[in-house]
């Protein structure tokens, strides 16, 4: 995919390049629309074709999944088609993403302007020769220039469903008289999985997908849906098959070499996710078993436990309850990951919201525990990452359940009702209540 603006200063000559895409694509559709007559447009038609682009993955964390254009080309012009264009300094634009509401656009420009960025990213390109009649690729071309109008060249943008990939699937059963034929054989299984594969060495961004979006993404895939990945859709493409049996694929080349992994190296286990929370769990039972000896509670590092947690689950609770991304909810992790967490955080530090602090930690015990127990038997798919810090949220709130109790009996000079009370000796030697 493409976009306009960054704050990354080593991409300062791909942004300028980007701008004036944006800037000069309109300008050339406009062109393309007016400057040739319909005579030669006739003409044209005879050398009309179209091809599929795929570009391998690239560094960025939007690019991990490569990205996918049409071409059309005739005898006089050759153009691209790009459904994955999008403005990173649109008002809002972190929110609106969070939110489900990212609109992407589509922009038709020269297929010189194309490829001078993977190029410079040494990703590789590769070009596939769509099986499709002059006439049908005049539909085509046609579709295309109308979509890409300002009125018309705006869509919501939707990850697995409705992206720069899919949207190329659906013009073409559009002008191929009906649904193009791929094969039912299924790579990975479902969306998460997938999605794992193409960001194995990007662990904490997959850490974070795996908090946010539930089992929405824990479905098995059938037809074309895997195809949501252009590297994915490459693959199918080759094989499939238009509606009147011919192969889609009439010819396959690669425009640019390249690399045939652009992305960042292996991120080193002891930094990934599961690394830091296996490390976040040991602490945490060392600091509760020496509060549970010592009968104190390290303030301190509670706080800032439960503060981690209910960060997170802020985030998590918006997206359950008031995002538009359709694979964020229902998720389980909900029970777990909230703002009651906050409450935890600040009330612990003073006497008279203690009872507060204590009931979040109740809720954790049972709510953590219980989420554990019924795992195995629902579909959502965890990230191993996230049970050591569920395993933690145990144990720290059993510790602080345990001792803010024996805090309190000290502050307040009272025992609690079920221990057994002794009198003093009066005068006379009898025992006083």
């Amino acid at each position: 995919m493409t976009y306009l603006g960054t704050n990354r200063s080593t991409h300062r000559h791909i942004r300028r390049a980007r701008t004036v895409i944006a800037a000069l694509a309109l300008v050339w559709l406009f062109m393309c629309a007016v400057a040739s007559p319909a005579s030669a447009r006739t003409t044209q038609d005879e050398h009309l074709r179209a091809s599929l682009i795929t570009c391998w993955p690239g560094s960025e964390v939007y690019e991990l999944c490569g990205h996918e254009a049409l071409r059309i080309q005739d005898e006089y012009t050759d153009s691209v088609w790009n459904y994955g264009v999008f403005d990173f300094h649109e008002p809002n634009f972190i929110y609106r993403f969070v939110k489900g509401e990212t609109d992407y656009l589509l922009a038709g420009y020269p297929f010189a302007w194309f490829m001078p960025e993977y190029i410079g990213q040494r990703r590789r390109v590769v070009e596939q020769e769509l099986n499709l009649t002059p006439e049908e690729v005049g539909r085509l071309r046609s579709m295309l220039q109308e979509e890409a109008l300002p009125e018309n060249r705006r869509y919501r943008y939707n990850y697995v469903k409705d992206n720069c990939a899919t949207r190329i699937l659906d013009r073409i059963d559009s002008v191929a008289g009906g649904p193009v034929i791929y094969s039912d054989s299924i790579s990975y299984g479902t969306f998460r999985t997938e999605m794992r594969h193409y960001h194995k060495n990007y662990p904490w961004y997959q850490f974070g997908i795996d908090l946010a979006l539930g089992s929405g993404l824990d479905y098995t895939l059938k037809g074309k849906e895997e195809m949501f990945v252009p590297m994915e859709m490459m693959r199918k493409a080759s094989t499939a098959r238009l509606p009147d049996g011919r192969p889609l694929i009439r010819a396959t080349r690669v425009l640019n070499e390249g690399s045939e992994d652009a992305t960042l190296g292996p991120t080193s286990p002891l930094l990934t996710p599961l690394a830091a929370t296996i490390a976040l769990a040991a602490v945490s039972l060392f600091v509760a078993t020496i509060d549970c000896i010592r009968r104190n509670v390290t303030r301190w590092f509670y706080s800032l436990f439960y503060l981690i947690i209910g960060a997170i689950g802020c985030v998590s609770f918006f997206l359950v309850f008031f995002s538009s991304h359709e694979a964020t909810s229902p998720n389980i992790l909900v029970l777990w990951l909230n703002p009651l967490q906050l409450i935890a955080a600040v009330c612990l530090w003073w006497r008279v919201t203690r009872p507060a602090a204590l009931a979040v930690a109740y809720y954790d015990i049972v709510a953590v525990s219980c989420m554990l127990i019924v795992w195995p038997f629902q579909h959502q798919v965890a990230n191993p990452a996230i049970f050591p810090l569920a395993a933690a949220t145990v144990v720290l709130s059993i510790s602080y359940a345990i001792n803010s109790r024996r805090n309190s009996y000290k502050f307040t000079g009272q025992l609690p009702s079920s221990a057994p009370r002794r009198g003093r000796k009066g005068k006379s030697g009898r025992r006083t209540k």
